[in-house]
């Protein structure tokens, strides 16, 4: 390999028993283990030593009336990950948090913990929830509109940054002779008064290994892209094909100038569904197992979700009804659209559709052998569609052990994967600096007025 070749980066993203959504009922997965710690613990070190960049833990505020038939369900990622951090080293720990059911106090308290604990790992999965399930759990009948669900995770950014800067890198002096543990000017009330939140602070919590957690966002329409832009590290992104990645790609890092960020201060990570076969005809065969594993009515009523239309009136096997515009979509108006493409532009059916959605919810599904899947994550890579990969393995553990033992190897042997951790934090993988202190800037501007 030449040195200084450019590596992609690949996210492990863990759900349950795998992402398909019938893998619970497959032969190999272990649904009875979800919510066993020790089940994840074998996961995140498989990963680790696949040398990951990181493993991701998606959440939701609610479940709703599809519980019957889906194995969606599980562990609290604070305390999930905070256990994964004390078997793993190397690896990045990134959890989801939602931004309009939380306070930023709690939040950023919570962050900075783990990234103690974990020695400067943590990431931060930033989501404005997006359904009226959730509402209904913290005390509202409706969903916050979309755009204002945008505003208000703005402003819980600004606080909890303002938090975590609180408490300068070397505000701890522990003077046992002088009785003195903290230079108090060296910890900051933040006296935040916005729209959405009034936070004196300062954090009881110093700042940690990485200053703040590795920020991530999901989001992909307009305000989710612009939002990115502004504040994300790492994006979690979903396109079916090269060249839908590679707009949006373009799209998003063009936007990142205007805040006087440069392009590879955003990491875009697409998600993949790799069905991995010792031949094609095999690994198809395991697709088609898997979605014959599907129950109807719950790819129906996560379908009917997704679209915000009760598909169950209509016959499977024929099309989808006229849909909704996306500016009537209060919900995840990016994966609407998605969805709505992919039916429209692949001319299927409802069953088809379904079938089409069941191991990635919108990400990519791809089935073939080791070779053909690296061939496929390197072309995304070099061709300006990624840089790198939201892993999301069909079935757990099988999934990412043969994705670890195949694809892993081959993506190392064309030289476009780590074979060695060279750092230690989530922010060296990602080759992301470390923010500097605002409240350390301010002091430094004013010690140099003084001084002229």
């Amino acid at each position: 390999m030449s040195k200084g070749k450019r590596q992609m980066n690949l996210n492990l993203f863990i759900m349950n028993a795998g992402h398909h959504e019938a893998a619970w009922r497959h032969p190999d997965t272990e649904p009875h283990s979800i919510t066993d710690i020790r089940y994840f613990q074998r996961l995140a070190q498989t990963a680790e030593q696949a040398k990951f960049d990181s493993l991701f833990l998606a959440d939701g505020l609610a479940i709703n009336k599809n519980i019957k038939h889906g194995a969606f369900v599980g562990l609290e990622p604070f305390t999930l990950l905070s256990a994964l951090a004390a078997v793993t080293e190397r690896i990045g720990l990134i959890g989801t948090v939602s931004t309009t059911y939380n306070e930023p106090f709690h939040v950023a308290r919570k962050f900075a913990s783990l990234d103690h604990i974990s020695n400067g790992r943590a990431g931060w999965n930033i989501v404005t929830s997006g359904s009226e399930f959730e509402a209904n759990n913290f005390n509202k009948d409706t969903h916050l509109a979309h755009s204002k669900r945008y505003t208000r995770a703005r402003e819980f950014l600004q606080v909890t940054t303002s938090l975590w800067d609180s408490w300068e890198d070397d505000a701890i002096i522990i003077d046992r002779a002088s009785g003195a543990f903290a230079d108090n000017g060296k910890v900051h009330e933040i006296n935040h008064v916005g729209d959405e939140f009034k936070v004196r602070g300062p954090l009881n919590t110093p700042r940690s290994p990485q200053g703040y957690p590795v920020l991530v966002q999901a989001g992909s329409s307009e305000d989710g892209k612009e939002f990115a832009a502004q504040y994300a590290e790492a994006i979690f992104t979903a396109q079916q094909t090269l060249a839908e990645a590679q707009k949006f790609y373009a799209d998003v890092k063009s936007r990142l100038a205007k805040y006087g960020r440069h392009p590879e201060q955003l990491k875009i990570l697409p998600g993949i569904c790799p069905i991995i076969g010792r031949t094609e005809s095999e690994a198809i065969e395991k697709e088609q197992e898997l979605n014959e594993l599907t129950v109807p009515e719950y790819g129906l009523n996560q379908l009917s979700t997704m679209l915000k239309m009760d598909l169950f009136n209509y016959p499977l096997d024929g099309p989808l009804p006229e849909l909704p515009g996306v500016d009537e979509i209060n919900g995840n108006k990016s994966r609407y659209q998605l969805v709505a493409d992919l039916a429209k532009r692949d001319n299927l059916t409802i069953r088809q559709l379904i079938h089409r959605l069941a191991g990635g919810r919108g990400h990519r599904t791809f089935a073939g052998t080791a070779i053909q899947v690296a061939d496929q994550l390197e072309e995304w890579f070099t061709q300006g569609g990624s840089d790198g990969f939201n892993v999301m393995p069909p079935y757990l553990p099988g999934g990412l052990e043969e994705f670890a033992q195949h694809v892993i190897p081959e993506l190392q042997r064309r030289g476009l994967f780590r074979t060695e951790y060279a750092g230690r934090t989530l922010r060296d993988h990602f080759g992301l600096p470390r923010p500097v202190n605002s409240f350390s800037i301010r002091s430094s501007s004013t010690f140099k007025e003084v001084i002229v």
